[in-house]
């Protein structure tokens, strides 16, 4: 359904995209991760026909964004990163305008108007200027409007972004739906516990470049690190514990609470052979945690490493 090959964008002598490819297959909620200027924005507007690329091939359900604008404008659903609803018109009105702009009689315009808002779980406030609502309610609105004309792909451009935590699970509710009806979405973010929960594959950019892809569970078990943190009862046990792990071949490091070891594991069988490895040196432990990478992990060990590159000519 969304499919980029070598797609570059300059403006002047600036490359805001170094050659980008992707593929999203339909119903399926794609994620693109980066931090700003990395590049994300400009894909999205290379993608929905907003800008043109410089070279390489973008296409939108079969449609070429340079050859076929019209059909692929006829495909797609924008929600950018402010609200552009009006308000002054209230939640119904705001659909009904779109609905009406892209041709349905005033009957049919309303009636799609309360069809949206049942679904974004807005009839209540139908009625209220915009102005009056939250910024949670103004978010699914906006992304209500861009559903309008039935689109089979919509592109969320940071959609959450300054929303209170609430609102924010609303709209990811709302995403999540959205994949699960059969819609493409492709999802620009900065939050990582965002792309975490709602995306099926990442796109990570920066500086104009990709600089990984794949799945979350696939990202993190590929660059992040699985650590197991005991906690002993004393702190004068911490150095028999680091010196009896190194031993196996574990590598461990004291933290700074004084009575707690943290090391690296590739398994989950390697618990066994942490608590084994300690009880048979006598050391008593308190607490055992095992916690598997975060994307934030993921994410800094990538863009630490970009940054070492020279930016795409």
């Amino acid at each position: 359904m969304i499919e980029a090959i070598d797609v570059k964008r300059s403006f002047g002598d600036v490359a805001a995209l170094g050659g980008v490819s992707l593929s999203v297959p339909e119903g399926s909620i794609h994620g693109l991760l980066g931090h700003n200027g990395a590049g994300k924005t400009t894909l999205v507007h290379i993608l929905s026909t907003l800008l043109p690329p410089s070279s390489g091939v973008a296409r939108i359900c079969g449609f070429d964004v340079v050859a076929d604008p019209k059909e692929v404008r006829r495909c797609i659903g924008l929600t950018g990163q402010f609200a552009s609803v009006d308000e002054q018109l209230n939640g119904r009105e705001n659909l009904a305008l779109v609905a009406r702009l892209l041709g349905a009689s005033r009957r049919q315009a309303l009636s799609h108007a309360d069809e949206l808002l049942e679904m974004f779980e807005l009839t209540d406030a139908a009625k209220r200027p915009v102005l009056q609502y939250s910024g949670g309610m103004r978010r699914r609105l906006d992304i209500a409007a861009s559903l309008v004309g039935g689109p089979r792909v919509i592109f969320l451009d940071e959609p959450t972004t300054g929303l209170d935590p609430n609102s924010r699970i609303g709209v990811w509710e709302t995403i999540e739906r959205l994949a699960k009806d059969g819609t493409t979405v492709l999802l620009t973010t900065q939050y990582l516990e965002e792309a975490d929960r709602l995306c099926e594959q990442i796109t990570v950019l920066s500086k104009g470049s990709v600089i990984a892809e794949g799945s979350p569970t696939g990202l993190k078990a590929e660059v992040g690190q699985r650590m197991v943190t005991v906690t002993l009862t004393s702190q004068s046990d911490v150095r028999t514990a680091v010196k009896s792990l190194e031993a196996t071949g574990i590598r461990a490091t004291p933290q700074d609470s004084g009575t707690a070891v943290t090391a690296p594991v590739a398994a989950s069988a390697d618990l066994a052979v942490v608590v084994r490895t300690l009880s048979d040196a006598d050391v008593e432990i308190a607490e055992l945690a095992f916690s598997e990478p975060t994307l934030d992990d993921v994410y800094l060990t990538l863009t630490h490493e970009a940054t070492r590159k020279p930016v795409p000519a």
